[in-house]
Protein backbone atom coordinates (compact mmCIF):
# COMPACT_ATOMS: atom_id res chain seq x y z
CA UNK A 1 0.00 0.00 0.00
CA UNK A 2 2.93 2.27 1.02
CA UNK A 3 4.50 1.67 -2.24
CA UNK A 4 1.37 2.16 -4.45
CA UNK A 5 1.04 5.48 -2.82
CA UNK A 6 4.79 6.04 -3.07
CA UNK A 7 3.80 5.54 -7.17
CA UNK A 8 1.21 7.98 -7.51
CA UNK A 9 3.25 10.65 -5.30
CA UNK A 10 5.56 10.27 -8.16
CA UNK A 11 3.29 10.40 -10.74
CA UNK A 12 1.62 13.68 -9.24
CA UNK A 13 5.27 15.13 -8.91
CA UNK A 14 6.39 14.86 -12.27
CA UNK A 15 3.15 16.23 -14.02
CA UNK A 16 3.34 19.66 -12.70
CA UNK A 17 7.07 19.70 -13.86
CA UNK A 18 6.15 19.21 -17.38
CA UNK A 19 3.10 21.93 -16.90
CA UNK A 20 5.17 24.39 -15.30
CA UNK A 21 7.59 24.18 -18.98
CA UNK A 22 4.91 24.32 -20.80
CA UNK A 23 3.36 27.38 -18.93
CA UNK A 24 6.70 29.33 -18.97
CA UNK A 25 6.95 28.21 -22.28
CA UNK A 26 3.16 29.43 -23.77
CA UNK A 27 3.76 32.32 -22.19
CA UNK A 28 7.11 33.21 -23.89
CA UNK A 29 4.99 33.21 -27.20
CA UNK A 30 2.73 35.07 -26.21
CA UNK A 31 4.68 37.80 -25.40
CA UNK A 32 7.08 37.92 -28.30
CA UNK A 33 3.11 37.65 -31.31
CA UNK A 34 1.51 40.45 -29.07
CA UNK A 35 4.57 42.40 -28.96
CA UNK A 36 4.60 42.13 -32.81
CA UNK A 37 0.82 42.63 -33.22
CA UNK A 38 0.55 45.76 -30.37
CA UNK A 39 3.67 47.20 -32.23
CA UNK A 40 1.52 46.73 -36.06
CA UNK A 41 -1.68 48.58 -34.20
CA UNK A 42 0.61 51.25 -33.04
CA UNK A 43 -0.06 50.73 -29.25
CA UNK A 44 2.88 51.33 -27.31
CA UNK A 45 1.51 52.61 -23.86
CA UNK A 46 -1.09 52.70 -21.25
CA UNK A 47 -0.82 55.97 -20.57
CA UNK A 48 -2.07 59.32 -22.06
CA UNK A 49 0.63 61.79 -23.83
CA UNK A 50 0.74 63.30 -20.13
CA UNK A 51 1.95 60.49 -18.27
CA UNK A 52 -0.50 60.88 -15.64
CA UNK A 53 -3.55 58.74 -16.32
CA UNK A 54 -4.50 55.81 -18.05
CA UNK A 55 -5.48 55.55 -21.79
CA UNK A 56 -8.35 52.89 -21.19
CA UNK A 57 -8.55 52.06 -25.25
CA UNK A 58 -4.61 51.22 -25.52
CA UNK A 59 -4.97 49.36 -22.08
CA UNK A 60 -8.59 47.37 -23.25
CA UNK A 61 -6.84 46.55 -26.70
CA UNK A 62 -3.38 45.50 -24.98
CA UNK A 63 -5.40 43.20 -22.67
CA UNK A 64 -8.08 41.91 -25.04
CA UNK A 65 -4.47 41.14 -27.37
CA UNK A 66 -2.81 39.15 -24.51
CA UNK A 67 -5.83 37.62 -23.08
CA UNK A 68 -7.35 36.08 -25.93
CA UNK A 69 -3.87 34.83 -27.46
CA UNK A 70 -2.80 33.20 -24.53
CA UNK A 71 -6.14 30.46 -24.43
CA UNK A 72 -5.43 30.78 -28.44
CA UNK A 73 -2.06 29.49 -28.53
CA UNK A 74 -3.38 27.29 -25.52
CA UNK A 75 -6.31 25.96 -27.51
CA UNK A 76 -3.52 25.10 -30.77
CA UNK A 77 -0.83 23.46 -28.30
CA UNK A 78 -3.52 21.03 -26.65
CA UNK A 79 -3.12 18.29 -28.33
CA UNK A 80 0.73 18.23 -28.38
CA UNK A 81 0.56 18.92 -24.69
CA UNK A 82 -2.36 16.40 -23.84
CA UNK A 83 0.14 14.02 -25.90
CA UNK A 84 3.41 14.76 -23.83
CA UNK A 85 1.67 15.27 -20.14
CA UNK A 86 -0.29 12.21 -20.34
CA UNK A 87 2.67 9.73 -22.23
CA UNK A 88 -0.27 8.94 -24.84
CA UNK A 89 0.61 6.35 -27.45
CA UNK A 90 -1.40 6.92 -30.52
CA UNK A 91 -2.85 3.97 -32.88
CA UNK A 92 -1.77 4.53 -36.02
CA UNK A 93 -2.01 0.66 -37.09
CA UNK A 94 -4.23 -1.49 -34.55
CA UNK A 95 -1.70 -4.24 -33.23
CA UNK A 96 -4.99 -6.27 -32.16
CA UNK A 97 -8.52 -6.76 -32.10
CA UNK A 98 -9.13 -4.51 -29.22
CA UNK A 99 -7.50 -1.45 -30.66
CA UNK A 100 -9.10 -2.10 -34.14
CA UNK A 101 -12.24 -2.18 -32.25
CA UNK A 102 -11.45 0.80 -30.49
CA UNK A 103 -10.68 2.94 -33.81
CA UNK A 104 -13.75 1.42 -35.84
CA UNK A 105 -16.34 2.47 -32.76
CA UNK A 106 -14.65 6.15 -32.60
CA UNK A 107 -14.73 5.94 -36.34
CA UNK A 108 -18.43 5.36 -36.65
CA UNK A 109 -19.07 7.50 -33.52
CA UNK A 110 -17.33 10.30 -35.75
CA UNK A 111 -19.15 9.71 -38.89
CA UNK A 112 -22.72 9.76 -36.68
CA UNK A 113 -21.77 12.95 -35.11
CA UNK A 114 -20.79 14.65 -38.11
CA UNK A 115 -16.54 15.43 -37.34
CA UNK A 116 -13.71 13.93 -38.97
CA UNK A 117 -11.78 11.08 -37.55
CA UNK A 118 -10.15 12.00 -34.74
CA UNK A 119 -6.58 10.94 -33.76
CA UNK A 120 -6.75 8.04 -31.27
CA UNK A 121 -4.70 6.65 -28.58
CA UNK A 122 -4.48 4.84 -25.49
CA UNK A 123 -2.33 6.34 -22.19
CA UNK A 124 -1.16 4.41 -19.39
CA UNK A 125 -3.19 5.15 -16.05
CA UNK A 126 -4.47 2.58 -13.73
CA UNK A 127 -7.66 5.09 -13.27
CA UNK A 128 -10.22 4.40 -15.24
CA UNK A 129 -10.55 7.91 -17.54
CA UNK A 130 -10.93 8.83 -20.94
CA UNK A 131 -10.69 12.33 -22.78
CA UNK A 132 -10.87 14.37 -25.84
CA UNK A 133 -8.61 17.59 -27.15
CA UNK A 134 -7.83 19.85 -29.86
CA UNK A 135 -8.26 23.44 -31.80
CA UNK A 136 -10.14 21.74 -34.91
CA UNK A 137 -13.16 19.59 -34.57
CA UNK A 138 -12.59 17.85 -37.23
CA UNK A 139 -9.11 16.72 -36.53
CA UNK A 140 -9.27 16.23 -32.73
CA UNK A 141 -7.80 13.60 -30.37
CA UNK A 142 -9.96 10.88 -27.99
CA UNK A 143 -8.02 8.83 -25.80
CA UNK A 144 -8.75 6.06 -23.41
CA UNK A 145 -6.98 4.71 -20.30
CA UNK A 146 -5.30 1.50 -20.20
CA UNK A 147 -7.25 1.08 -16.85
CA UNK A 148 -10.59 1.79 -18.10
CA UNK A 149 -9.84 -0.94 -21.32
CA UNK A 150 -9.05 -3.41 -18.48
CA UNK A 151 -12.01 -3.23 -16.30
CA UNK A 152 -14.65 -1.62 -18.28
CA UNK A 153 -17.03 -3.69 -20.67
CA UNK A 154 -17.44 -2.96 -24.19
CA UNK A 155 -20.55 -1.37 -24.16
CA UNK A 156 -20.06 1.21 -21.16
CA UNK A 157 -16.05 1.96 -23.18
CA UNK A 158 -18.39 2.99 -26.14
CA UNK A 159 -20.60 4.82 -24.19
CA UNK A 160 -17.84 7.01 -23.15
CA UNK A 161 -15.92 7.34 -26.46
CA UNK A 162 -19.38 8.61 -27.25
CA UNK A 163 -19.55 11.09 -24.77
CA UNK A 164 -15.47 12.15 -25.61
CA UNK A 165 -16.90 12.72 -29.25
CA UNK A 166 -19.67 14.40 -28.24
CA UNK A 167 -17.32 17.05 -26.55
CA UNK A 168 -15.50 17.64 -29.79
CA UNK A 169 -18.91 17.62 -32.08
CA UNK A 170 -20.07 20.02 -29.41
CA UNK A 171 -16.80 22.46 -30.37
CA UNK A 172 -16.83 22.27 -26.54
CA UNK A 173 -12.66 22.94 -26.46
CA UNK A 174 -13.21 25.91 -28.72
CA UNK A 175 -15.63 27.52 -26.59
CA UNK A 176 -13.99 26.82 -23.54
CA UNK A 177 -11.17 28.87 -24.91
CA UNK A 178 -12.89 31.86 -26.21
CA UNK A 179 -14.44 32.04 -22.44
CA UNK A 180 -10.76 32.47 -20.88
CA UNK A 181 -10.06 34.26 -23.41
CA UNK A 182 -12.41 36.91 -22.68
CA UNK A 183 -12.02 36.13 -19.10
CA UNK A 184 -8.45 36.71 -19.38
CA UNK A 185 -8.49 40.15 -21.29
CA UNK A 186 -11.08 41.53 -18.16
CA UNK A 187 -8.84 40.42 -15.39
CA UNK A 188 -5.74 41.78 -17.01
CA UNK A 189 -7.75 44.74 -17.49
CA UNK A 190 -8.71 44.94 -14.34
CA UNK A 191 -5.64 44.22 -12.58
CA UNK A 192 -4.27 46.81 -13.95
CA UNK A 193 -6.80 49.94 -13.05
CA UNK A 194 -6.70 48.56 -9.57
CA UNK A 195 -2.74 48.89 -9.62
CA UNK A 196 -2.54 51.96 -10.99
CA UNK A 197 -5.40 53.38 -8.95
CA UNK A 198 -2.93 51.99 -5.88
CA UNK A 199 0.09 53.53 -7.80
CA UNK A 200 -1.70 57.24 -7.72
CA UNK A 201 -4.11 57.32 -4.54
CA UNK A 202 -2.32 54.92 -2.15
CA UNK A 203 1.45 55.59 -2.71
CA UNK A 204 1.32 59.57 -4.00
CA UNK A 205 3.37 58.40 -7.56
CA UNK A 206 2.18 61.40 -9.33
CA UNK A 207 3.87 60.65 -13.28
CA UNK A 208 4.60 57.91 -14.68
CA UNK A 209 4.17 54.04 -13.29
CA UNK A 210 6.01 53.55 -10.14
CA UNK A 211 6.91 49.55 -8.69
CA UNK A 212 3.59 49.63 -6.42
CA UNK A 213 2.12 49.65 -9.49
CA UNK A 214 3.90 46.47 -10.44
CA UNK A 215 3.51 44.53 -7.45
CA UNK A 216 -0.47 45.45 -7.29
CA UNK A 217 -0.97 44.39 -10.36
CA UNK A 218 0.42 40.94 -10.66
CA UNK A 219 -0.86 40.09 -7.42
CA UNK A 220 -4.18 41.58 -8.47
CA UNK A 221 -4.30 39.07 -11.18
CA UNK A 222 -3.83 36.39 -9.40
CA UNK A 223 -7.16 36.94 -7.01
CA UNK A 224 -9.21 37.91 -9.82
CA UNK A 225 -8.02 34.57 -12.04
CA UNK A 226 -9.01 32.44 -9.12
CA UNK A 227 -12.16 33.98 -8.83
CA UNK A 228 -12.91 34.30 -12.37
CA UNK A 229 -11.79 30.42 -13.13
CA UNK A 230 -15.29 29.72 -11.22
CA UNK A 231 -16.82 31.10 -14.74
CA UNK A 232 -14.90 28.52 -16.69
CA UNK A 233 -15.39 25.84 -14.24
CA UNK A 234 -19.21 26.32 -13.92
CA UNK A 235 -19.18 26.36 -17.76
CA UNK A 236 -17.01 23.39 -17.87
CA UNK A 237 -19.52 21.20 -15.49
CA UNK A 238 -22.93 22.76 -17.94
CA UNK A 239 -21.16 20.68 -20.48
CA UNK A 240 -20.46 17.08 -19.27
CA UNK A 241 -24.92 16.97 -19.47
CA UNK A 242 -24.74 17.33 -22.91
CA UNK A 243 -21.42 15.01 -23.53
CA UNK A 244 -22.95 12.51 -21.26
CA UNK A 245 -26.52 13.02 -23.42
CA UNK A 246 -23.98 12.43 -26.27
CA UNK A 247 -22.82 9.34 -24.99
CA UNK A 248 -26.14 7.91 -24.46
CA UNK A 249 -27.23 8.86 -28.21
CA UNK A 250 -23.65 7.47 -30.19
CA UNK A 251 -23.51 4.63 -27.35
CA UNK A 252 -26.02 3.61 -25.15
CA UNK A 253 -27.86 5.22 -22.19
CA UNK A 254 -27.82 1.79 -20.37
CA UNK A 255 -23.80 1.95 -21.40
CA UNK A 256 -23.30 5.45 -20.07
CA UNK A 257 -25.15 4.99 -16.85
CA UNK A 258 -23.58 2.03 -16.02
CA UNK A 259 -20.04 3.28 -16.71
CA UNK A 260 -20.73 6.54 -14.61
CA UNK A 261 -21.89 3.92 -11.94
CA UNK A 262 -18.46 1.99 -12.06
CA UNK A 263 -16.48 5.49 -12.03
CA UNK A 264 -18.57 5.94 -8.60
CA UNK A 265 -16.85 2.86 -7.27
CA UNK A 266 -13.13 3.37 -8.08
CA UNK A 267 -12.50 6.20 -5.62
CA UNK A 268 -9.89 4.45 -4.75
CA UNK A 269 -7.66 5.00 -7.83
CA UNK A 270 -6.36 8.18 -8.50
CA UNK A 271 -6.79 10.72 -10.98
CA UNK A 272 -3.48 11.00 -13.04
CA UNK A 273 -4.61 13.00 -15.86
CA UNK A 274 -3.16 16.42 -15.52
CA UNK A 275 -4.70 19.43 -14.29
CA UNK A 276 -4.95 21.26 -17.61
CA UNK A 277 -6.60 18.05 -18.98
CA UNK A 278 -9.60 17.50 -16.20
CA UNK A 279 -11.90 19.37 -18.23
CA UNK A 280 -11.89 16.96 -21.26
CA UNK A 281 -12.07 13.70 -19.35
CA UNK A 282 -14.77 11.56 -18.62
CA UNK A 283 -14.56 12.76 -14.54
CA UNK A 284 -11.88 14.86 -12.60
CA UNK A 285 -12.34 13.38 -8.90
CA UNK A 286 -15.03 14.42 -5.79
CA UNK A 287 -14.48 17.23 -4.20
CA UNK A 288 -17.18 19.15 -1.17
CA UNK A 289 -18.17 22.86 -0.34
CA UNK A 290 -16.15 25.88 -1.28
CA UNK A 291 -13.52 23.24 -3.61
CA UNK A 292 -17.00 22.20 -5.59
CA UNK A 293 -16.85 25.21 -7.13
CA UNK A 294 -13.27 24.62 -8.94
CA UNK A 295 -14.31 21.18 -9.92
CA UNK A 296 -14.59 20.53 -14.05
CA UNK A 297 -17.34 17.99 -13.88
CA UNK A 298 -20.75 17.78 -12.15
CA UNK A 299 -21.01 15.09 -9.08
CA UNK A 300 -21.44 11.50 -10.91
CA UNK A 301 -24.89 11.21 -9.04
CA UNK A 302 -26.41 14.14 -10.70
CA UNK A 303 -25.26 13.26 -14.24
CA UNK A 304 -26.61 9.55 -13.75
CA UNK A 305 -29.56 11.19 -12.46
CA UNK A 306 -29.92 13.40 -15.29
CA UNK A 307 -29.55 10.43 -18.05
CA UNK A 308 -32.38 8.73 -16.21
CA UNK A 309 -34.35 11.66 -17.03
CA UNK A 310 -33.45 12.06 -20.55
CA UNK A 311 -35.93 12.06 -23.14
CA UNK A 312 -35.47 10.05 -26.05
Amino acid sequence: MAERAASNQQINDILPMKRVALFLGTNLAIIVVASITLSLLGVGSFLDETGTNLNLQALLIFCFVFGMLGSGISLLLSKKIAKWTTNLELIEEPRNEQEKWLVRTIEEQAREAGIGMPEVGIFPAQQANAFATGANRNKALVAVSQGMLQRFDREEIKAVLGHEVGHVANGDMITLALIQGVINTFVMFLARIIGFAVDRVILKNEQGLGIGYFITTIAAEIVLAILASTIVFWFSRRREFHADAAGARLGSRNGMIAALQRLQKETDVPNQLPDGMQAFGITSGKKKGFKALFTTHPPLEQRIEALRNMTD
